[in-house]
């Protein structure tokens, strides 16, 4: 419980700072609380799973900060990098996300994870980074690669995967690129999105976690042992 409120505090602190600074504490403080909560089973592949992620998000925090302190000391000289600088800014944010191309960590990290953790990473770890991104958003080619590529390689990978979270984990990174989408065309839209998106990974993934259904072979036999069920899938 105690990891889980501050869990919740660290995002809070970033999306209602004034300042990168005390966002980017916010972020730490997230990232802090979540590592203890993916490590509850005490298994091998939840401490793999657990290594992993505070290695990817240990090197997206070293960039943000990076940034951010860079822009502050060369803001008034180099107005030319600020550019680049928002670049590597929105770029750390984007891998805290696991937005496509910088996804490599995501799937892997999701298929060690009990399903309450993967519905925390699939949604709530999600919501700072997106408004952090949201405050310092430009319509521009980098954005739009971004979300060409989230959807792109969702599509792609999906297809060969048998892992139910695996498939969630590339159905995230696609809903990533519609969510970067609605924040260039119309900002308003995002938390319906974001909401409909979390209610339906709920819903989802108290039926998987209550049945027990790891891959699509362990769905067809419950489907086909479970009439019912098919009323959901």
């Amino acid at each position: 419980i105690l990891f889980f409120n501050t869990l919740m505090i660290g995002t809070f602190i970033s999306i209602s700072s004034f300042s990168w600074l005390s966002m980017w504490i916010g972020l730490e403080i997230n990232m802090l609380s979540f590592i203890p909560l993916m490590n509850e089973k005490k298994n091998s592949n939840s401490s793999e799973a657990s290594l992993k992620y505070f290695i990817v998000q240990a090197i997206s925090s070293m960039f943000i900060i990076f940034s951010i302190l860079f822009s502050l000391i060369l803001n008034e000289y180099m107005e030319l990098m600020k550019s680049p600088m928002e670049m590597i800014l929105n770029s750390a944010l984007l891998t805290k996300m696991g937005a496509a191309p910088f996804h490599f960590w995501f799937p892997e990290i999701i298929e060690g994870l009990s399903w309450i953790n993967t519905l925390i990473l699939l949604t709530w770890q999600k919501i700072a980074p997106m408004i952090l991104i949201m405050y310092n958003f430009n319509s521009n080619l980098f954005f739009c690669l971004v979300i060409l590529t989230s959807m792109l390689v969702s599509g792609i990978k999906s297809w060969n995967q048998t892992s139910m979270k695996k498939i969630l984990a590339f159905s995230s990174i696609n809903h990533i690129g519609w969510m970067l989408s609605m924040l260039m065309f119309n900002q308003s839209l995002w938390p319906f999105y974001f909401s409909f998106y979390t209610f339906v990974n709920i819903c989802l993934i108290s039926m998987l976690s209550k049945f027990e259904i790891l891959s699509i072979q362990n769905l067809f036999n419950i489907m086909n042992s479970n009439k019912p069920i098919k009323l959901f899938f």
